[in-house]
């Protein structure tokens, strides 16, 4: 039991280095931006409560950055789909994998958050491409996209248009993160008392049983 603590302890610690938590914990530490020293091309990202946004400096205080959203499916109407996507709307952009890149003011894009600008360049080996080729790139693929919170997501979008290659750095940390919890063989263990406990609670049935057994084989062998 002590063992299992332990190793719920240590993945607590990793998931703490990884830029889902950073992104709450730094976010006293990030300098604002005042908007006049935005360049067209700019890459901007702001923190915000589960990760880190992304978007493209248009030029006249506005910024295309993607955001899941499930109202373009819902309706065409641009009065509707115009104002500040709200949480439910993206959590359910989320679940239909439908977003788009779409352009907003920076105090919207912000939401309140602090700006940095170009942070990322000290952080990819790949060059920038000049900044107006940045802003082109950027604007072409405003309107509806398909979305995947790993595979193709707002940074996706920005690392495509700035340095023409789509990479995520938050999507290797929790790739990363979460090769390690497989590799662990004390998440088998853990996942095994916990299927007990879980049985134990609600009596041996399918919905029970199977993932019991299943989900620490899973675990096992991929580890």
């Amino acid at each position: 039991m002590l063992d299992s603590l332990t190793f719920i302890f240590e993945k607590f610690l990793l998931f703490s280095t990884f830029k889902l938590f950073q992104s709450i914990w730094q976010q006293e530490e990030k300098s604002p931006v005042r908007c006049s020293v935005f360049r067209r091309g700019d890459l901007l990202e702001v923190p915000r409560t589960l990760f880190t946004h992304y978007g493209i400096y248009l030029g006249e205080n506005r910024v295309a950055h993607m955001m899941p959203d499930i109202m373009p499916v819902l309706t065409n109407n641009k009065q509707l789909i115009k104002p500040v996507v709200t949480n439910k709307r993206l959590i359910l952009g989320c679940i239909y994998k439908i977003a788009s890149v779409r352009v907003d003011s920076v105090e919207d894009f912000a939401y309140g958050a602090q700006i940095l600008v170009n942070d990322m360049d000290m952080q990819i080996k790949c060059q920038a491409l000049a900044n107006e080729d940045v802003a082109r790139r950027a604007e072409k693929l405003i309107g509806s996209i398909q979305y995947s919170l790993l595979w193709n997501n707002c940074e996706h979008f920005v690392t495509y248009c700035r340095y023409g290659t789509p990479v995520s750095r938050q999507t290797e940390r929790f790739c990363s993160c979460l090769k390690s919890i497989i590799r662990d063989q004390r998440s088998v263990a853990l996942t095994v008392l916990l299927g007990m406990m879980y049985t134990i609670c609600f009596g041996l049935a399918p919905s029970t049983t199977l993932p019991t057994i299943l989900i620490p084989f899973t675990l096992w062998m991929a580890g």
